[in-house]
């Protein structure tokens, strides 16, 4: 395993800390999956590049990571409160289809959707549904360690009476006091001793779709139970990292947290991750302002917002140009330049792996470039060290691909860094593009070879003096975004940028 300082910022105690497993080199990582009750948009998208990029990097740096993403499919309630309709049984009321149709079909939609932004498969994917016995089994340890009340059959944890040992909130960084004067009052008509007591067990209506046996009624978990089950279960009681969007910190995490100190005595996890959100010109994505975009309308296009179809490497590429943890602003302009920074990396691909150290004995080696080099490598992987900050360390691949391409130009020679450097230079950024940050060539319809013929043909019509054929074939391959490169002693293709 390599040797590095690897820093991840703690939502939990808001600050940097150095990176040590809890029994090297196993890392144990859960994450919070989709509520397969619609479409993957952006926000997934985020979520679940920014955890494919930390399962990435860890595992290059030598770590066996055992990365645990769920897949919500009951009991997540309309407006993530207590009451309302579940959000999986409702579509299927709308659909007349059985809620596990329902999920199915949406949790199949979200694996093509990652599967095309080249997101690695995590090493279990758990349903909430497929672990029943084990929620249950929870909220009768909660209730032992009377932390939890039933009443009418539904079971809530007791928050005040938590707060009495181990302080509710700090995760998110609440006041348990601001909490209850900003919470409206109970009514009468809640079963709920107060109002920040969250639901572990909810006895279900006659017309409740999705329900189970259970020693207090015929019912469903609650939403924040299923994660303290199947982390527990498959990571155990305390592992390393946690991860989840910004808007899961109150109250989802706040409650796993909870959860895991009444029936575990422990805080589930040591670092506590969390990617920010997504806006689209400067507001809130959401359905109510028209603005939410879906992965599949990015990559047609077919959405008032766009101007054109965005392909998965450019939306994957898009999310990598921002620090996990700032927001990042969807706009026509942001997916268009990531367009071109996307193609600039992949042409670069293309040309590292054509490059083929030739040793030249008239060349010395040039230490001003080495040492430019070096700084560019170094900082590639400290900015990765740095909470996975893959927005610099894709600045220092730039730095990297001028030297491949003055190399390619013949401005440089292979010579002038010495075979060792220049070997390294290429094996990491190759590394860097395909297995650190995951991004891939999105090949042509047109095969390669009908390229390299057409090529032909140019070279030809060039020779003749044919400028006709010459601007036509030009123009023909610009439609299909490929541009003709005059070379000094060859004839070359490039994506257009």
């Amino acid at each position: 395993m390599q040797s590095h300082s690897l820093k991840l910022y703690n939502t939990l105690s808001r600050k940097k800390e150095k990176f040590e497993p809890l029994s090297p080199p196993h890392v144990g990582m859960y994450v919070c999956g989709p509520t397969v009750y619609g479409d993957a948009h952006l926000g997934h998208a985020r979520a679940a590049v920014t955890f494919d990029i930390v399962f990435r990097y860890l595992s290059h740096l030598g770590y066996k990571v055992r990365y645990v993403r769920n897949i919500t499919d009951v009991g997540h309630l309309e407006a993530d409160s207590d009451d309302g309709e579940d959000k999986i049984a409702k579509k299927a009321k709308l659909e007349q289809l059985e809620p596990m149709e329902v999920a199915q079909y949406f949790a199949d939609s979200y694996h093509r959707d990652m599967d095309m932004l080249q997101t690695l498969k995590p090493s279990i994917e758990p349903r909430a549904t497929g672990h029943i016995p084990e929620q249950i089994k929870l909220v009768a340890d909660i209730l032992e360690q009377g932390l939890a009340y039933e009443i009418n059959g539904s079971v809530y944890f007791d928050v005040l009476k938590y707060n009495e040992k181990i302080k509710y909130g700090r995760l998110s960084g609440r006041v348990i006091e601001e909490l209850l004067s900003g919470s409206r009052e109970l009514d009468g008509q809640s079963e709920k001793r107060n109002p920040l007591d969250f639901a572990l067990w909810k006895k279900a209506s006659p017309e409740h779709l999705m329900k189970w046996d259970s020693p207090w009624s015929v019912g469903f978990p609650g939403w924040h139970l299923e994660c303290t089950a199947m982390s527990s279960k498959y990571l155990g009681n305390h592992f390393d990292i946690h991860g989840g969007g910004m808007d899961l910190m109150f109250p989802h995490h706040e409650c796993e947290i909870a959860q895991g100190n009444a029936c575990n005595h422990t805080d589930p996890a040591k670092y506590w991750l969390h990617n920010n959100m997504i806006t689209i010109n400067g507001q809130k994505m959401g359905k109510s302002l028209g603005n939410f975009i879906t992965l599949q309308q990015l990559f047609t296009g077919n959405h008032d917002v766009l101007e054109q179809a965005y392909s998965p490497m450019t939306i994957r590429y898009f999310i990598l140009t921002a620090h996990y943890r700032s927001t990042l602003d969807f706009s026509n302009q942001a997916l268009q330049a990531a367009q071109k920074g996307y193609k600039k990396l992949i042409n670069g691909l293309r040309i590292a792996r054509l490059l083929t150290y030739v040793e030249d004995s008239k060349v010395t080696v040039d230490a001003d470039q080495v040492k430019q080099v070096q700084k560019s490598l170094d900082g590639a992987m400290a900015a990765m060290d740095d909470d996975f900050n893959t927005a610099q360390a894709i600045g220092h691949l730039f730095n990297i691909l001028k030297k491949i391409n003055s190399i390619y130009t013949g401005q440089l020679t292979a010579s002038s860094f010495g075979k060792e450097v220049f070997d390294k230079m290429i094996q990491t950024f190759e590394r860097f593009i395909t297995e650190i940050l995951g991004l891939e060539e999105e090949k042509l319809s047109e095969q390669e070879s009908l390229l390299d013929v057409l090529l032909l043909v140019y070279q030809e019509a060039k020779t003749a003096r044919n400028y006709q054929k010459v601007d036509e074939i030009r123009s023909a391959l610009k439609q299909l975004g490929i541009i003709v490169k005059d070379m000094k002693n060859k004839i070359d293709w490039a994506y257009e940028e």
